[in-house]
């Protein structure tokens, strides 16, 4: 095995714990703009997202700090082109996911062969992001 560039890794699972922070605020916000008859299972379904973005930077922010690192206190600029339609908040979801499913990919890069646990975590985030994109897309094929 190789060594583990703890320093690199903690850039990185700092990135992702940033990003998850700022996945909590967009989802909240996309989830008290959405409008309409499909409101309801919209909204439920954006606020688990929220809540599921919380948990994942809590969880970054665990492995942190257990490799020494020290938690951001930042979040990325969230985009807001203020178009609240329910096409538009899955899109902007979708983009989110994306960006996400990138940064865990990037840990995974950083981590393997070097740390089961840590290989381990990150496949199975891309695991969860990979499947959230799947269904952002399947909500999306009525818009198409």
């Amino acid at each position: 095995m190789k060594q583990l560039d703890k320093s690199k890794v903690c850039i990185i699972l700092n990135k992702i714990m940033e990003y998850e922070l700022a996945g909590v605020v967009r989802y909240t916000h996309s989830s008290l703009m959405v409008s309409g008859p499909n409101r309801i299972p919209i909204v439920e379904f954006l606020q688990s997202q929220a809540q599921e973005s919380l948990t994942h930077a809590q969880e970054a922010g665990e492995l942190l700090t257990g490799l020494d690192g020290h938690p951001s206190q930042k979040i990325p600029t969230i985009q807001d082109n203020n178009q609240h339609s329910i096409e538009d908040i899955l899109k902007e979801s979708l983009d989110h996911e994306l960006h996400a499913l990138g940064l865990y990919k990037e840990l995974l890069e950083s981590v393997q062969d070097s740390s089961i646990y840590l290989e381990e975590y990150s496949r199975n985030m891309i695991s969860q992001e990979e499947k959230h994109t799947l269904e952002l897309k399947k909500m999306l094929k009525d818009y198409s």
